[in-house]
């Protein structure tokens, strides 16, 4: 199938974040290339159901998320890795003070439920509108504010900040706990 060029340079500009969010959801580099690959496949093969003129990326995140339930529907009575045993053998320890955030960032996340984690992701991390964002998750509007609220606040407990001087520098943290959106301690 060939694809025009227009359409095939924004699917690819796509990639990166449809990396970071199947990361988000899945927690490892290899599952979410899988899963990133495996959209773009169903993108492809349905691309005479995307609609010119809308959102081609929350149209690929809506498929990836898609791809990832029936995935996790799959797996769910199997565990990998139940005690993150294997996990830890294939890390290392963070040697920058930006690297221990992201860890720290990531540890956090990975405690938030799934529609909290998926919600904090699309909005804080990839910059969508509440709207889109729950487009993407066939949810509300209302419903998609209350989860990135609550995900919002859960972070800064799980991160214990208090005080929007706390997020440093971080570009990331910063809009993942968008002082906005959170009622910090006096």
């Amino acid at each position: 199938m060939t694809l025009e060029p227009s359409l095939e340079t924004s699917l690819l500009a796509a990639v990166p974040d449809l990396r970071a969010f199947a990361y988000s959801l899945c927690g490892n580099i290899d599952h979410a290339d899988d899963l990133v690959q495996e959209t773009l496949m169903r993108a492809i093969a349905n691309i005479d159901l995307f609609t010119p003129g809308t959102n081609l990326p929350a149209w690929l995140m809506t498929i990836l998320r898609n791809a990832f339930i029936a995935v996790y529907r799959k797996r769910r009575h199997s565990v990998e890795d139940p005690n993150g045993t294997l996990a830890a053998t294939l890390t290392s320890q963070p040697q920058q003070d930006g690297s221990v955030q992201v860890g720290e960032l990531q540890a956090a996340l990975a405690r938030l439920p799934l529609y909290q984690r998926e919600a904090i992701i699309l909005v804080g991390g990839q910059g969508l509108s509440y709207q889109e964002a729950a487009e993407v998750c066939d949810c509300k509007i209302g419903t998609m504010k209350s989860r990135v609220k609550r995900a919002r606040a859960r972070l800064a407990k799980l991160l214990a900040i208090e005080h929007a001087d706390e997020l440093g520098p971080d570009l990331p943290l910063r809009a993942a706990l968008s002082r906005d959106n959170l009622h910090w301690a006096a």
